[in-house]
């Protein structure tokens, strides 16, 4: 298969990209810095930059037949509190987590839908069931790229193309060097840096990337997906039908008590 996989510079796209080359795939991995591996090529790409994006499917599609999968991992998070975020900040966010993932699915899906076949991945987090407290602009971009892809699904079904969201929970990379931090006034301070502490812990407590490849490697070979697929450790994923079936003002204590807010 020809997978392009975004956001491969470190992390879980990194390791992403790793895994599928290991396993014979043409891997490709689009971001902004390049990284050293004998198992994907990069082609430096800001995916907030159209004409980029263009360019290098073009450049991918000389080399290469078909594109087989695109897997929408880049993105960055966001903390600090609601009142104190700028909108050059919240602007900066939904550009890459949204606004970047729709125009690499708009770049792949003329050779999908011309070759009758694709899959799409776009990586969501299990925080966009749920406004987080400090991350209310993250969960929000995530979500709103979650609705974008249930919308899609009808729309590219006539061509056999299959798009899902993967909600990862809390996953071993260096997320908390690339999140956009913004400045947390006196009001909040005292809360943020508990609940920033146990963020950053919660993250060194992750799954693996390598767990999450393995995921993947599965998915892409099922017949048919589901909008929404859920990947991390069960005290995470918990939350989710929680909030489908608790009231809303049970819910909101467990989390503050999960996020340690008196």
């Amino acid at each position: 298969m020809t997978i392009i996989i975004t956001g491969t510079s470190a992390g879980i796209g990194f390791a992403l990209a790793e895994y599928f080359g290991r396993k014979g795939h043409t891997v490709y991995g689009l971001s902004r810095k390049t990284a050293d591996s004998d198992f994907f090529k990069t082609i430096g790409t800001d995916i907030t930059d159209n004409s980029q994006i263009l360019a290098s499917v073009s450049e991918i599609l000389k080399a290469e037949s078909r594109i087989d999968v695109l897997i929408n991992n880049a993105g960055m998070g966001m903390v600090g509190a609601i009142e104190d975020s700028t909108q050059e900040e919240i602007l900066k966010l939904f550009n890459l987590n949204l606004v970047g993932s729709v125009q690499m699915m708009a770049a792949v899906l003329p050779n999908m839908r011309q070759q009758g076949y694709g899959q799409i991945i776009n990586i969501s987090s299990i925080g966009s069931e749920m406004g987080l407290p400090f991350r209310g602009f993250y969960s929000a971009s995530k979500s709103a790229l979650d609705k974008v892809t249930e919308a899609i699904r009808y729309e590219v079904s006539p061509w056999n193309i299959e798009v899902c969201t993967l909600h990862l929970g809390d996953i071993k990379t260096n997320i908390a060097e690339n999140r956009v931090k913004t400045k947390v006034s006196q009001p909040y301070l005292a809360t943020f840096n508990k609940v920033y502490s146990l963020m950053n812990s919660h993250v060194n407590d992750g799954s693996e990337p390598v767990e999450v490849a393995n995921y993947i490697e599965k998915l892409l070979a099922k017949k048919s997906w589901k909008a929404h697929y859920y990947f991390g450790k069960f005290g995470q994923k918990i939350g989710i039908p929680l909030k489908w079936i608790l009231p809303q003002n049970l819910y909101e204590n467990l989390m503050r008590k999960y996020n340690k807010i008196d």
